[in-house]
């Protein structure tokens, strides 16, 4: 998914992922993965719990380049917007407008949907330009559903 990320017009422009947000903290690696390769990253996770996990094992990178905020992501977070690069860790039947939204001009989002041809979640890319947004399916992936709200 990061791959799909570095490919997108603006990450190419910059070299790097730029601003990110990630959907879905988890356990944070992927947050010190993307503390890496990206200026700034925002992660959000919804399950208090993992929220709390993270923040202790990633102390040393939140001072310098790292956002953890508990929350619904389905929402992304707003105030940090816009978002070079986009990543979410959890599928569901469609990508919400505010990631869409939140995408900065020549940004891309890469996320699981649910694909009614295919039967199960596909990795969907999805570029914006001035003109709008460029939809492309790539393969299939096994993904926890994205929910609503924190818990």
């Amino acid at each position: 998914m990061l791959s799909l990320l570095h490919e997108g017009v603006r990450a190419q422009a910059l070299g790097h992922l730029g601003k990110a947000l990630e959907i879905g903290t988890g356990c944070g690696y992927q947050a010190a993965v993307l503390c890496l390769v990206a200026r700034q990253v925002v992660s959000i996770e919804r399950l208090a719990p993992l929220h709390e996990q993270a923040r202790q094992r990633l102390e040393p990178w939140r001072a310098q380049r790292l956002m953890l905020i508990w929350g619904d992501g389905r929402l992304g977070h707003g105030p940090s917007a816009p978002y070079d690069s986009i990543v979410a860790a959890a599928g569901g039947d469609d990508i919400p407008q505010a990631w869409l939204d939140q995408l900065a001009v020549g940004g891309r989002l890469v996320a699981p949907v649910h694909s009614q041809a295919h039967g199960g979640h596909m990795l969907l890319v999805v570029d914006r330009q001035d003109s709008g947004y460029t939809h492309t399916l790539h393969e299939p992936v096994h993904f926890v559903p994205l929910k609503s709200g924190a818990q």
